[in-house]
């Protein structure tokens, strides 16, 4: 059974800093793309943040978390990372992962194989 499980979220001021981790399960790590995305309150919508695979590497694609947000990943873990600095109350959201069956990244919400139950990240001015 596929598994992918958020962790790290919680409520910070502006400026400051989180680390969020998502443990996956249930495939052969290496073989899936995984993105981070986000949803925003009152939004539909999921944000794609940023993806790594083992054909892309590390692709960014919220150009609003460019040089504050870093994603990596620790396969031996089978666990990928999103350091989050510099939060804005902008960045308050819901923020999950997925995973997608191929070696290339997707940073679109529909093409998503699996997804955690979310963690969220509030951010206060």
């Amino acid at each position: 059974e596929v598994q992918l499980v958020e962790s790290g979220g919680g409520s910070v001021q502006a400026g400051g800093s989180l680390r969020l981790s998502c443990a996956t399960s249930g495939f052969i790590f290496d073989d899936y793309s995984i993105a981070w995305f986000r949803q925003a309150p009152g939004d539909p919508r999921r944000e794609g943040v940023s993806c790594i695979s083992s054909r892309n590497g590390v692709v960014p694609y919220a150009d609003s978390v460019k040089g504050r947000f870093t994603m990596s990943a620790d396969s031996s873990k089978n666990t990928v990372y999103l350091q989050m600095t510099d939060l804005k109350p902008d960045d308050t959201a819901v923020y999950y992962c997925g995973a997608l069956d191929t070696y290339y990244c997707s940073g679109y919400e529909a093409g998503m194989d699996y997804w955690g139950q979310g963690t969220q990240v509030t951010v206060s001015s």
